[in-house]
């Protein structure tokens, strides 16, 4: 039996639209984990269409940080948990450390702001694992484009590149969603 499934891909591959195919061929109950935090009007049409495409009968937690106590949470009953995505949960983790002042923040801060971003991953991962029920984790590719011009981004590239290396190292199963299609990678 799988435990954590790691989906990744590039914008506009599939990902999401395949993680959500794996999830609805379980015969049990799915908990999907938004971590999005729609604040404009282009946010709120891709939330509004990801919640569109699920079915009515799974129940959504909104939220983005100390996500392992969705596993103590006794008023949702889940087989499945479906968390999309990965990549926007460290881009809130981060602004949460470090509000608007990337550019002021030595490699010390940056250094402290990952590990604190990793442990949090870390102790999702652990629940997980101890609650023997599927993972799937969605998460974007953003490795493979150029060096980003700004600090800001090539922080997130660097932060957001580890956690999927360490997410894949812990995962039972990683595809890569390329044009729709899903290619089995682990």
């Amino acid at each position: 039996m799988r435990n954590i499934v790691l989906i990744t891909g590039g914008a506009r591959s599939g990902k999401s639209s395949y993680a959500e195919k794996l999830a609805k061929e379980t015969r049990g109950e799915v908990l999907y984990i938004a971590t999005s935090i729609p604040f404009d009007d282009e946010m709120k049409d891709r939330v509004k269409k990801h919640k569109e495409r699920r079915p009515d009968n799974w129940s959504t937690y909104e939220g983005y940080k100390n996500l392992k106590q969705v596993f103590y949470n006794t008023k949702i009953h889940f087989d499945l948990i479906l968390l999309d995505c990965i990549t926007i949960m460290v881009t809130n983790l981060m602004f949460d450390r470090a509000g608007d002042n990337f550019d002021d923040l030595n490699n010390q801060a940056i250094d402290k702001m990952e590990l604190e971003i990793l442990q949090e991953v870390e102790a999702f991962l652990d629940e997980a694992e101890k609650s023997l029920k599927t993972v799937i984790l969605v998460t974007n590719e953003i490795g493979s484009g150029i060096v980003p011009e700004y600090k800001m981004s090539r922080v997130f590239r660097d932060i957001a590149g580890r956690v999927n290396q360490y997410i894949a190292s812990r995962a039972e199963e990683v595809y890569m969603v390329v044009c729709g299609i899903p290619i089995k990678v682990k």
